[in-house]
């Protein structure tokens, strides 16, 4: 790859690593009963969290790593968690029932959050297959 990280991408990898500790935690349940790590649109519980948080906070580490020094390899790795976050967000709604006092505030939440991770994550893939050399 070609270039310097830039502002951007340099955030982009500080948020990555920030998400791969807070995934890391999520079986703790630290943010509350009602938080636990989404996996393709379904909220797991502790002990789902227990095993999936470590392996998706693996996958964050290495991508922000990627960022970070601007390999190659983390292009690809931009791609698949673009679909990730994406399908993630896209099932949610189905997979996880809503709460039932959701009201305008949870919904205006879920846009924003699903405009920023999309947009974040994708515009992410383009910052760095821009890069490539």
């Amino acid at each position: 790859m070609r270039g310097k990280r830039g502002p951007v991408l340099t955030v982009l990898a500080v948020v990555l690593a920030l998400l791969a500790v807070a995934d890391l935690l999520k079986p703790l349940r630290l943010e509350g009963a009602d938080t636990g790590l989404v996996f393709l649109g379904r909220r797991l519980d502790s002990a789902s969290s227990a095993v999936v948080g470590p392996l998706v906070s693996v996958f964050l580490f290495v991508y922000a790593a990627g960022i970070w020094g601007l390999r190659g390899w983390a292009v690809p790795i931009a791609w698949l968690y673009a679909v990730y976050v994406t399908t993630n967000l896209l099932l949610f709604p189905f997979r996880t029932p809503q709460p039932p006092d959701a009201g305008v505030g949870y919904l205006i939440f879920g846009v924003v959050y699903g405009v920023l991770a999309i947009g974040g994550s994708i515009g992410g893939a383009v910052l760095l297959g821009r890069r490539r050399a």
